[in-house]
C-alpha cells in the first residue's frame, strides 16, 4: 500500500513539474496587426504596420532564442462592430496574444474593452484619443505614438501663440474628431482664443465645399482639420483650390502624417505646420530603418509614425518578454512589466510608460518644405521646433485614469 501511494505521489508530482516546466517553456506569441487594409487611413497604417511588426520580430532576437512568432493580420474596415469582432475571433479561436495599430478612434476604444476582457496585450499606435489613457484607460493597453492632447497642445498650441486666436474647426464626426476638437479647444481658450463656429462631417467625405464655405464665411484666422488621412488631403485641397490660405485664413492640420503630403503634393502642402513623433529622416538611426522598410514597401514608402510606432510598440514587448522567461498569455503581467521598464529604441529614442499606459517621447514641430527646397523623394519636412516628452502628453495630475486612483 505505501509503495502504491509512493508510486502516486510521485507521479503526480512529475506530472506537476512537467506542467510547470511547459508553462515556463511557453515561448510561442502571435500578434494581431489590426488596421484600415483597404480605406482612408490604409497608407498610413494597413499593410505598412504589418510590415513593421514583421520587422520587429526579425529584429528582436527572440527567435534565435527559442520563441516562435506569428503574425496575423486584419481589416477593421473603420467600423468598431467589425473590430471588436475580428479581435474576439483572434482571442477566441488564433489565440492571438497581442493586437497591434488600429487607427481610428472609435474602433479603438471599441477594442480596448475586448482586450481587457480577453486579458490580452493592447499596443495602439494609430488611434489618437487621449481617452486611451484617461476616461478610458486599461491595465492591459499601452498608447504608443501620440494623441489628441499631443496634438493640441504642440500644434494648436504654437498657432494661437503665432496669433491665430480666433478657430473654426472641420471634424470628422466620430469619436477622434470630436476628442481633437475637444482638447484643442482647450489650448486655445487657455490661451486667450476662441472658437467661432465648426462643422462636423462624416468619415471619408469626398466633397468639402459646403463645410470649406462655412469656414471661410467665419472669418476665423485659423480653420482646424480635426479629421486625418483621406479626409485631411481633401480638405487641404478643396482649400487651396476655394483660395482660402491666399485670402489670409490658415489652415491648420492638426494631424497630418507624410503620406499625406506625398497625396496633396509639395505645391499645395508647402508652409503646412504639424507635429509628429517621428520622421524617417531625423538621424543616421531612423535613415537606416526607414530604408529597410521602403525597400519591402511597394511603393517605396517610408514609415509614417503609425508605422514606426507598431515597430517600437512590439520591440518593447519583446524586451519585456524576454525578461519574463516566457508564458506571453497573460496580458496585464506583460504589460506591468512593459512599464517597468524604461523605452528604449531606435525610432523614438529614450522614453517611458506611464502607469495610465501612455508613452512618453519627444514630439517635433514640422514645417513642409517649398518645392525648391525638397532635394530628394520624401525629402518633405524641415523641423521647427521641439517638444520634450514630459511636456507634449498629459501630466499624471491631470490623467482621469482610474488606475492612478490605487
Amino acid at each position: 500500500m505505501k509503495n502504491k501511494i509512493a508510486t502516486l505521489l510521485l507521479g503526480t508530482a512529475l506530472t506537476l513539474a512537467t506542467a510547470s516546466m511547459a508553462l515556463a517553456l511557453d515561448k510561442n506569441v502571435k500578434i494581431g496587426s489590426l488596421s484600415d487594409q483597404s480605406g482612408l487611413y490604409a497608407d498610413l497604417g494597413g499593410p505598412g504596420s504589418t510590415l513593421a511588426a514583421q520587422m520587429a520580430a526579425e529584429d528582436s532576437g527572440l527567435m534565435g532564442k527559442g520563441w516562435k512568432i506569428d503574425i496575423i493580420s486584419g481589416d477593421h474596415q473603420n467600423k468598431p462592430d467589425i473590430g471588436t469582432s475580428i479581435a474576439r475571433q483572434w482571442f477566441d479561436v488564433d489565440k492571438v496574444d497581442v493586437i497591434v495599430d488600429v487607427p481610428n478612434s472609435g474602433v479603438a476604444l471599441a477594442v480596448n474593452n475586448v482586450v481587457k476582457e480577453k486579458n490580452g496585450v493592447y499596443i495602439n499606435s494609430g488611434a489618437a484619443t487621449s481617452d486611451l489613457t484617461n476616461a478610458q484607460c486599461s491595465p492591459n493597453t499601452v498608447h504608443w505614438t501620440y494623441d489628441t492632447y499631443m496634438l493640441a497642445h504642440s500644434t494648436g498650441q504654437a498657432l494661437v501663440k503665432a496669433g491665430g486666436d480666433t478657430w473654426f474647426f472641420l471634424t470628422a464626426d466620430y469619436a477622434f474628431g470630436a476628442a481633437l476638437e475637444r482638447d484643442t479647444t482647450a489650448v486655445i481658450t487657455a490661451n486667450g482664443g476662441k472658437v467661432v463656429g465648426g462643422v462636423k462631417h462624416p468619415l471619408n467625405t469626398a466633397d468639402f465645399s459646403s463645410f470649406l464655405l462655412q469656414a471661410q464665411a467665419s472669418k476665423a484666422k485659423v480653420i482646424g482639420l480635426a479629421n486625418a488621412g483621406g479626409d485631411t488631403t481633401n480638405s487641404i485641397k478643396q482649400a487651396a483650390e476655394f483660395g482660402i490660405t491666399k485670402s489670409g485664413q490658415k489652415v491648420a492640420a492638426l494631424l497630418l502624417f507624410i503620406t499625406d503630403v506625398k497625396a496633396i503634393g509639395l505645391e499645395t502642402a508647402q508652409g503646412l505646420n504639424f507635429t509628429e513623433t517621428f520622421y524617417w529622416d531625423t538621424n543616421d538611426a531612423t535613415r537606416a530603418f526607414s530604408k529597410k522598410f521602403a525597400e519591402r514597401m511597394k511603393n517605396g514608402a517610408p514609415p509614417t509614425m503609425v508605422q514606426a510606432g507598431v515597430y517600437a510598440g512590439l520591440m518593447h514587448y519583446f524586451k519585456a518578454l524576454d525578461a519574463l522567461g516566457g508564458n506571453p498569455h497573460d496580458g496585464i503581467k506583460v504589460v506591468d512589466q512593459m512599464k517597468s521598464m524604461p523605452t528604449d529604441d531606435p525610432l523614438f529614442g529614450k522614453g517611458l510608460i506611464q502607469p495610465n499606459g501612455r508613452t512618453i517621447h519627444d514630439a517635433y514641430l514640422y514645417e513642409v518644405k517649398k518645392p525648391a527646397e525638397s532635394k530628394a523623394p520624401w525629402d518633405f519636412y524641415k523641423l521647427v521646433g521641439k517638444v520634450t516628452g514630459d511636456q507634449a502628453f498629459t501630466p499624471l495630475d491631470k490623467s482621469t485614469c482610474a488606475l492612478l486612483k490605487k
